[in-house]
């Protein structure tokens, strides 16, 4: 169940007047008419497995019995200061997909597929012109990638928040087949590497944006810089129902340089190798190198590069991989090999 929680800071009211949680800065009624009016939308993302909600603050679940050995695989993430950007731009739905993005793509890395989200949304005023986009956002996030809204807390935190700032960070639980999790042992020298296309910056290194960028540049790149994340779910999920993909790294933190590498931590004897030129890196990450001065390997270990995720397979299935995604309007290219070290 999707709830409110007011946290505000009890004040005195120096008129003498009786002292509410509302003349605190706290407004229960507002936040909870806002929520009903949401109620629908919520509810278009419940399919099979979310139980009827019992009106009490939590969701309820069933999984199916359609594994065997079903393992459950979690992931707690937020979008980091592009959430500075969305607000200085005063655009927010987009801010709502990242969130579930950030989220979903972690689970997939394993093979995963989402079950349900939660979301946590906190501002010390309530704002249902920023509410709402970020709930519509949040919806259209979960619908891409195939799970449900099962619950979430909107917090209404007077002291805590500036006018107009707010916090947003999701949670999502999501299954796997036990033998068939993938968790990079099976990786070999010889593998290639395939990466999917990001939709631009998605929601890393824009901490290192905003030095780079004056507020104005900012306001001028900003839509560019608030393109959601992209959702890999149901094309990779697809995708393994036909080729056989040995690890999954979801770039993200510490960049593309810092990512690969994950894609071998549990196989021995090897490395990855990224193999620069063979995919188009976008315009936008030009603009910031050229706007800060900034060296190749600061832009590697910072930003995707063009890069949003990358899976590892054998030479045969490298081609046939790439086309599958290709067909789910997901650009891909081969960008690197697995070597042996020893």
């Amino acid at each position: 169940m999707k709830k409110t929680e007011a946290r505000g800071q009890e004040t005195g009211d120096r008129k003498g007047r009786q002292l509410t949680y509302k003349r605190a800065g706290v407004n229960i009624r507002a936040a909870d008419a806002w929520l009903h009016g949401m109620r629908r939308l919520i509810r278009s993302t419940q399919g099979a497995g979310v139980l009827p909600d019992l009106g009490q603050f939590a969701g309820l679940f069933q999984l199916n019995g359609q594994l065997r050995e079903p393992v459950l695989v979690a992931s707690t993430d937020g979008v980091g200061t592009k959430l500075k950007i969305a607000q200085l731009a005063d655009k927010h739905q987009g801010i709502g997909v990242d969130v579930v993005a950030m989220n979903v793509n972690d689970i997939l890395t394993y093979g995963a597929r989402p079950l349900f989200f939660l979301d946590y949304l906190a501002m010390g005023r309530l704002m249902p012109s920023v509410m709402s986009p970020l709930l519509r956002g949040v919806v259209a996030g979960c619908r891409e990638s195939g799970c449900a809204l099962l619950g979430g807390e909107t917090a209404e935190m007077p002291g805590v928040y500036g006018a107009g700032e707010y916090d947003i960070a999701g949670f999502c639980v999501g299954v796997a087949e036990r033998s068939r999790l993938i968790d990079g042992s099976q990786v070999r020298g010889g593998d290639v590497i395939v990466g999917l296309a990001s939709s631009g910056v998605h929601s890393n290194g824009l901490a290192l944006v905003r030095k780079v960028f004056t507020k104005t540049q900012l306001l001028r790149h900003s839509r560019q810089l608030l393109i959601p994340t992209r959702i890999y779910v149901k094309p990779v999920l697809a995708a393994l129902e036909q080729v056989r993909v040995n690890a999954i790294a979801h770039v993200t933190g510490g960049g593309l340089s810092r990512r690969i590498p994950s894609l071998v931590l549990r196989a021995r004897g090897v490395r990855a190798l990224l193999r620069p030129g063979s995919w188009p890196v976008p315009a936008i990450f030009r603009t910031i190198q050229e706007a800060g001065r900034l060296s190749e390997p600061v832009m590697m270990s910072t930003f995707n590069m063009g890069i949003g995720m990358a899976l590892v397979c054998r030479r045969r299935d490298a081609g046939r991989l790439v086309q599958l995604m290709i067909r789910a309007r997901v650009p891909a290219w081969i960008i690197g090999a697995i070597e042996r070290t020893s």
